[in-house]
């Protein structure tokens, strides 16, 4: 990802969702003012020398505003977290851009620039936790449960539901043939998979938190105190990606991807 490329800035997408302003604490011409800011500090920050205290400055001056623009202006939208997490990475803070960027996938799953610059992002985190291989053979037998967006099986659902209909319909009106049984078959399986997948989806999707380590490393414990003893010989780091399984007063007890569960200070990671 290129410094020039690094920002997919669309003022449309921004600002479509705009709420009123008896539901945020700014207003919309200072939600202008605030983007514009924050677009302006961006670009300059570009053109500075990368990693220079100037440049630094810029970028945090682009993240605060841009952060305002969500808390305090209450627009969350999957092109503001994009802008915002690619202004992180920039920086070098890994742990906040993946956040975002997981923020922003999850608003808008079939964006392609989000999916890139995130698995670019995660390519430069220091952890290495592998997938369990249990987990990566689910993941390549049912390849469209994973890899597609739930608009996307949701799309192909009532596609291959109508290819069904129309088949059966011609089989009422014209008897049955060897092409339209066959047709009707494998598209009323399709469509019963992919509808499965979405309501899977919806319903983990409904049920699983997950979060990202965003402190530089943190020591993950045991149990939820400063007294347990570790439970790797090395911290773990910015931008390693977790689920939660359980929160308690200033810890949390989370599951790494390769089904390790531990816990970390809650102060060091956020939740997506």
């Amino acid at each position: 990802m290129t410094r020039r490329t690094a920002v997919n800035i669309l003022t449309g997408l921004m600002f479509f969702t705009l709420p009123s302003v008896a539901q945020a604490e700014l207003s919309k011409d200072q939600l202008n003012t605030l983007f514009a800011q924050a677009n302006d500090a961006f670009r300059k920050a570009n053109a500075e020398r990368s990693g220079s205290v100037k440049a630094d400055r810029l970028y945090e001056e682009a993240i605060l505003a841009y952060e305002k623009i969500i808390n305090q202006g209450r627009i969350k939208n999957a092109g503001l977290y994009y802008n915002l997490a690619n202004t992180y990475f920039l920086k070098g803070d890994i742990g906040a851009a993946i956040l975002n960027y997981r923020r922003a996938q999850k608003l808008d799953t079939d964006d392609a620039n989000i999916q890139k610059n995130l698995e670019f992002a995660r390519s430069r985190r220091i952890d290495r936790v592998p997938v369990k291989t249990q987990k990566r053979v689910l993941h390549t037998l049912f390849f469209w449960h994973y890899d597609f967006s739930l608009k996307t099986k949701f799309v192909l659902t009532c596609i291959f539901f109508a290819v069904c209909c129309i088949a059966l319909t011609v089989m009422v009106w014209l008897g049955r043939s060897a092409g339209a049984t066959t047709a009707s078959v494998i598209t009323g399986l399709l469509a019963i998979c992919f509808l499965v997948s979405v309501a899977v989806q919806i319903k983990t999707q409904a049920a699983e938190i997950c979060g990202v380590i965003t402190a530089d490393e943190v020591i993950a414990r045991q149990g939820d105190g400063q007294n347990y003893t570790p439970s790797f010989k090395e911290p773990l780091h910015a931008g390693t990606e977790f689920n939660l399984l359980e929160a308690r007063t200033g810890w949390l007890h989370i599951q790494l991807a390769d089904d390790t569960d531990t816990w970390i200070p809650d102060h060091a990671a956020d939740l997506i």
